[in-house]
Protein backbone atom coordinates (compact mmCIF):
# COMPACT_ATOMS: atom_id res chain seq x y z
CA UNK A 1 0.00 0.00 0.00
CA UNK A 2 0.94 3.67 -0.52
CA UNK A 3 3.35 2.84 -3.33
CA UNK A 4 5.57 5.85 -4.00
CA UNK A 5 4.09 7.87 -1.12
CA UNK A 6 6.14 9.98 1.28
CA UNK A 7 5.61 9.63 5.04
CA UNK A 8 6.20 12.90 6.91
CA UNK A 9 5.48 14.77 10.10
CA UNK A 10 4.27 18.27 9.24
CA UNK A 11 4.09 21.05 11.83
CA UNK A 12 0.98 23.23 11.96
CA UNK A 13 0.05 25.88 14.50
CA UNK A 14 -1.73 23.43 16.81
CA UNK A 15 0.93 20.69 16.68
CA UNK A 16 2.37 18.07 14.34
CA UNK A 17 0.47 15.87 11.92
CA UNK A 18 1.58 12.49 10.60
CA UNK A 19 0.76 12.36 6.90
CA UNK A 20 1.36 10.23 3.83
CA UNK A 21 1.07 11.89 0.46
CA UNK A 22 1.82 10.98 -3.12
CA UNK A 23 0.49 10.76 -6.66
CA UNK A 24 -0.04 13.54 -9.15
CA UNK A 25 -2.90 15.72 -10.30
CA UNK A 26 -5.62 17.61 -8.38
CA UNK A 27 -5.34 17.30 -4.61
CA UNK A 28 -7.65 15.13 -2.54
CA UNK A 29 -7.59 14.88 1.27
CA UNK A 30 -8.71 11.56 2.81
CA UNK A 31 -9.87 11.58 6.46
CA UNK A 32 -10.26 8.30 8.37
CA UNK A 33 -12.66 7.25 11.10
CA UNK A 34 -12.52 5.65 14.56
CA UNK A 35 -10.33 3.94 15.66
CA UNK A 36 -8.31 3.93 12.45
CA UNK A 37 -5.31 5.92 11.28
CA UNK A 38 -4.43 7.14 7.80
CA UNK A 39 -3.33 3.58 7.03
CA UNK A 40 -6.95 2.56 6.43
CA UNK A 41 -6.76 4.40 3.08
CA UNK A 42 -3.82 2.44 1.65
CA UNK A 43 -5.67 0.53 -1.08
CA UNK A 44 -7.85 3.52 -1.98
CA UNK A 45 -4.80 5.78 -2.17
CA UNK A 46 -3.12 3.40 -4.59
CA UNK A 47 -6.21 3.40 -6.81
CA UNK A 48 -6.44 7.19 -6.86
CA UNK A 49 -2.79 8.24 -6.99
CA UNK A 50 -2.31 7.86 -10.77
CA UNK A 51 -4.84 10.68 -11.31
CA UNK A 52 -4.78 12.65 -8.05
CA UNK A 53 -2.37 13.97 -5.47
CA UNK A 54 -3.59 12.03 -2.43
CA UNK A 55 -3.02 13.31 1.12
CA UNK A 56 -3.76 10.97 4.04
CA UNK A 57 -3.14 12.38 7.55
CA UNK A 58 -3.85 10.96 10.96
CA UNK A 59 -6.64 13.10 12.36
CA UNK A 60 -5.66 15.28 15.33
CA UNK A 61 -6.08 13.15 18.44
CA UNK A 62 -5.65 9.94 16.44
CA UNK A 63 -2.65 7.89 15.38
CA UNK A 64 0.62 9.79 15.63
CA UNK A 65 -0.77 13.26 15.05
CA UNK A 66 -0.81 15.83 17.83
CA UNK A 67 -3.03 15.43 20.87
CA UNK A 68 -5.30 18.48 21.32
CA UNK A 69 -4.99 20.24 24.66
CA UNK A 70 -7.88 19.31 26.95
CA UNK A 71 -10.59 21.93 27.41
CA UNK A 72 -13.74 21.81 29.57
CA UNK A 73 -15.96 21.73 26.47
CA UNK A 74 -13.52 19.63 24.41
CA UNK A 75 -13.35 22.54 21.95
CA UNK A 76 -9.75 21.79 20.98
CA UNK A 77 -11.00 18.41 19.76
CA UNK A 78 -13.92 19.96 17.91
CA UNK A 79 -14.35 19.28 14.22
CA UNK A 80 -13.91 23.01 13.64
CA UNK A 81 -10.47 22.99 15.29
CA UNK A 82 -9.45 19.85 13.40
CA UNK A 83 -10.64 21.28 10.10
CA UNK A 84 -8.55 24.40 10.66
CA UNK A 85 -5.44 22.32 11.34
CA UNK A 86 -5.97 20.19 8.25
CA UNK A 87 -6.59 23.17 5.97
CA UNK A 88 -3.28 24.52 7.25
CA UNK A 89 -1.66 21.14 6.50
CA UNK A 90 -2.88 21.27 2.92
CA UNK A 91 -1.59 24.80 2.50
CA UNK A 92 1.82 23.80 3.83
CA UNK A 93 1.89 20.96 1.31
CA UNK A 94 1.13 23.46 -1.46
CA UNK A 95 -2.60 22.79 -1.94
CA UNK A 96 -4.71 25.94 -1.62
CA UNK A 97 -7.84 24.21 -2.99
CA UNK A 98 -8.70 20.54 -2.83
CA UNK A 99 -11.42 17.89 -2.56
CA UNK A 100 -12.00 16.20 0.79
CA UNK A 101 -13.29 12.70 1.57
CA UNK A 102 -14.25 11.70 5.10
CA UNK A 103 -15.34 8.37 6.58
CA UNK A 104 -17.11 7.89 9.92
CA UNK A 105 -15.60 10.43 12.38
CA UNK A 106 -13.55 11.82 9.52
CA UNK A 107 -16.77 12.62 7.69
CA UNK A 108 -17.70 15.04 10.49
CA UNK A 109 -14.42 16.92 10.10
CA UNK A 110 -14.77 16.88 6.30
CA UNK A 111 -18.29 18.34 6.56
CA UNK A 112 -17.14 21.02 8.99
CA UNK A 113 -14.24 21.87 6.67
CA UNK A 114 -16.61 22.36 3.73
CA UNK A 115 -18.87 24.57 5.87
CA UNK A 116 -16.12 26.70 7.41
CA UNK A 117 -13.73 26.87 4.44
CA UNK A 118 -15.85 27.04 1.28
CA UNK A 119 -13.04 28.89 -0.50
CA UNK A 120 -10.76 25.87 -0.02
CA UNK A 121 -12.97 22.81 -0.49
CA UNK A 122 -13.87 22.12 -4.12
CA UNK A 123 -15.81 18.90 -3.58
CA UNK A 124 -16.99 16.94 -0.54
CA UNK A 125 -17.42 13.19 -0.19
CA UNK A 126 -18.96 11.83 3.03
CA UNK A 127 -19.03 8.08 3.72
CA UNK A 128 -21.07 6.62 6.59
CA UNK A 129 -21.83 9.94 8.23
CA UNK A 130 -24.43 12.66 8.74
CA UNK A 131 -24.09 15.89 10.76
CA UNK A 132 -23.77 15.37 14.51
CA UNK A 133 -26.94 17.31 15.24
CA UNK A 134 -28.87 15.01 12.90
CA UNK A 135 -27.53 11.97 14.74
CA UNK A 136 -28.61 13.37 18.09
CA UNK A 137 -32.02 14.68 17.07
CA UNK A 138 -32.88 11.36 15.42
CA UNK A 139 -31.52 9.18 18.24
CA UNK A 140 -34.02 6.54 19.36
CA UNK A 141 -33.84 3.20 21.12
CA UNK A 142 -32.13 1.61 18.11
CA UNK A 143 -29.44 4.29 18.19
CA UNK A 144 -29.03 3.80 21.96
CA UNK A 145 -28.78 0.03 21.52
CA UNK A 146 -26.34 -0.03 18.59
CA UNK A 147 -24.43 3.24 19.03
CA UNK A 148 -24.36 3.36 22.83
CA UNK A 149 -20.63 4.09 22.73
CA UNK A 150 -21.42 7.69 21.72
CA UNK A 151 -22.90 8.32 25.16
CA UNK A 152 -20.45 6.13 27.06
CA UNK A 153 -17.53 7.97 25.45
CA UNK A 154 -19.02 11.29 26.57
CA UNK A 155 -18.50 10.31 30.21
CA UNK A 156 -15.36 11.46 32.06
CA UNK A 157 -12.46 9.02 32.56
CA UNK A 158 -14.39 5.73 32.49
CA UNK A 159 -14.12 5.10 28.72
CA UNK A 160 -10.34 5.43 28.78
CA UNK A 161 -10.11 3.04 31.73
CA UNK A 162 -12.37 0.48 30.08
CA UNK A 163 -10.52 0.49 26.77
CA UNK A 164 -7.00 0.64 28.20
CA UNK A 165 -7.64 -2.40 30.40
CA UNK A 166 -7.80 -4.62 27.30
CA UNK A 167 -7.71 -2.69 23.98
CA UNK A 168 -8.02 -5.79 21.81
CA UNK A 169 -11.10 -6.89 23.72
CA UNK A 170 -12.71 -3.52 23.05
CA UNK A 171 -11.60 -3.30 19.41
CA UNK A 172 -12.33 -6.95 18.73
CA UNK A 173 -12.99 -6.75 14.99
CA UNK A 174 -9.48 -5.83 13.84
CA UNK A 175 -8.19 -8.14 11.15
CA UNK A 176 -4.68 -8.20 9.66
CA UNK A 177 -6.11 -10.11 6.70
CA UNK A 178 -8.67 -7.40 5.97
CA UNK A 179 -6.60 -4.36 6.94
CA UNK A 180 -3.19 -5.51 5.72
CA UNK A 181 -0.39 -6.41 8.11
CA UNK A 182 1.24 -2.96 8.08
CA UNK A 183 -2.02 -1.18 8.88
CA UNK A 184 -2.90 -3.75 11.54
CA UNK A 185 0.47 -3.45 13.29
CA UNK A 186 0.23 0.34 13.18
CA UNK A 187 -3.21 0.30 14.77
CA UNK A 188 -2.20 -2.28 17.35
CA UNK A 189 0.49 0.09 18.59
CA UNK A 190 -1.90 3.04 18.57
CA UNK A 191 -4.67 1.43 20.64
CA UNK A 192 -2.15 0.51 23.33
CA UNK A 193 -1.17 4.16 23.82
CA UNK A 194 -3.30 5.73 26.60
CA UNK A 195 -2.73 9.23 25.20
CA UNK A 196 -4.20 8.23 21.84
CA UNK A 197 -7.14 6.46 23.47
CA UNK A 198 -7.88 9.71 25.30
CA UNK A 199 -7.58 11.75 22.11
CA UNK A 200 -9.99 9.49 20.26
CA UNK A 201 -12.51 9.62 23.10
CA UNK A 202 -12.26 13.42 23.22
CA UNK A 203 -13.43 13.43 19.59
CA UNK A 204 -16.72 11.95 20.80
CA UNK A 205 -16.93 14.28 23.80
CA UNK A 206 -16.60 17.22 21.44
CA UNK A 207 -19.48 15.86 19.40
CA UNK A 208 -21.86 15.97 22.35
CA UNK A 209 -20.55 19.22 23.83
CA UNK A 210 -19.72 21.66 21.03
CA UNK A 211 -19.89 20.12 17.54
CA UNK A 212 -23.67 19.87 17.54
CA UNK A 213 -23.86 23.54 18.56
CA UNK A 214 -21.80 24.52 15.52
CA UNK A 215 -24.21 22.52 13.38
CA UNK A 216 -27.22 24.21 14.95
CA UNK A 217 -25.72 27.65 14.39
CA UNK A 218 -25.21 26.90 10.71
CA UNK A 219 -28.71 25.52 10.32
CA UNK A 220 -30.30 28.47 12.10
CA UNK A 221 -28.35 30.86 9.86
CA UNK A 222 -29.32 28.95 6.71
CA UNK A 223 -25.72 28.12 5.82
CA UNK A 224 -25.12 25.11 3.58
CA UNK A 225 -22.31 23.28 1.83
CA UNK A 226 -21.89 25.16 -1.44
CA UNK A 227 -19.61 22.74 -3.29
CA UNK A 228 -20.90 19.57 -5.00
CA UNK A 229 -21.30 16.74 -2.50
CA UNK A 230 -21.39 12.94 -2.70
CA UNK A 231 -22.96 10.90 0.11
CA UNK A 232 -21.98 7.22 0.35
CA UNK A 233 -22.89 4.56 2.88
CA UNK A 234 -22.09 0.92 3.55
CA UNK A 235 -25.03 -1.32 2.74
CA UNK A 236 -24.01 -3.95 5.30
CA UNK A 237 -23.78 -1.32 8.05
CA UNK A 238 -26.81 0.21 9.80
CA UNK A 239 -26.95 3.77 8.40
CA UNK A 240 -30.13 3.21 6.38
CA UNK A 241 -31.76 1.03 9.02
CA UNK A 242 -31.49 3.75 11.66
CA UNK A 243 -31.89 6.93 9.59
CA UNK A 244 -33.57 6.02 6.33
CA UNK A 245 -32.22 7.63 3.15
CA UNK A 246 -28.98 9.48 4.02
CA UNK A 247 -29.21 11.57 0.84
CA UNK A 248 -32.56 12.96 1.98
CA UNK A 249 -30.93 14.09 5.24
CA UNK A 250 -28.01 15.73 3.46
CA UNK A 251 -30.30 17.67 1.11
CA UNK A 252 -31.07 19.95 4.05
CA UNK A 253 -27.35 20.73 4.34
CA UNK A 254 -26.13 20.95 0.73
CA UNK A 255 -27.58 22.40 -2.46
CA UNK A 256 -25.91 19.87 -4.78
CA UNK A 257 -25.87 16.37 -3.26
CA UNK A 258 -26.13 12.92 -4.73
CA UNK A 259 -25.35 9.51 -3.28
CA UNK A 260 -25.75 5.74 -3.10
CA UNK A 261 -24.83 2.72 -1.02
CA UNK A 262 -21.79 0.48 -1.48
CA UNK A 263 -21.75 -3.26 -0.83
CA UNK A 264 -19.57 -3.30 2.28
CA UNK A 265 -19.43 -3.46 6.02
CA UNK A 266 -18.55 -0.34 7.99
CA UNK A 267 -14.85 -0.08 7.11
CA UNK A 268 -15.46 0.39 3.41
CA UNK A 269 -11.94 1.57 2.53
CA UNK A 270 -10.66 -1.82 3.64
CA UNK A 271 -13.60 -4.03 2.68
CA UNK A 272 -14.42 -2.67 -0.79
CA UNK A 273 -11.69 -0.21 -1.82
CA UNK A 274 -12.34 -0.77 -5.52
CA UNK A 275 -15.98 0.37 -5.39
CA UNK A 276 -15.16 3.26 -3.05
CA UNK A 277 -12.28 4.44 -5.24
CA UNK A 278 -14.42 4.25 -8.35
CA UNK A 279 -17.21 6.26 -6.71
CA UNK A 280 -14.78 8.95 -5.57
CA UNK A 281 -12.99 9.17 -8.92
CA UNK A 282 -16.16 9.35 -11.00
CA UNK A 283 -17.56 12.07 -8.75
CA UNK A 284 -14.39 14.15 -8.86
CA UNK A 285 -14.11 13.85 -12.63
CA UNK A 286 -17.70 14.82 -13.43
CA UNK A 287 -18.44 18.36 -14.50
Amino acid sequence: MFEGFALETVDVDRGSLRVRHGGSGPAILLLHGHPRTHMTWGKVADHLSPDFTVVCPDLPGFGRSYQPVDAPDSSNSSKRAKAEALVELMRRLGHEKFAVVGHDRGSLTAFRMAMDHPDRVLRLVVADGIPVVEHLERADWKFARDWYHWFFFAQPEKPERAISTDPLAWYDELSPTLMGRQAYDDLLEIINDPAVIHGMIEDYRAGLSIDHLHDREDRDAGRKVICPMLCLWSLRDDMEQIYGDPVAIWRAWADDVRGFGIDSGHHVAEENPEALSQAIQEFLETG
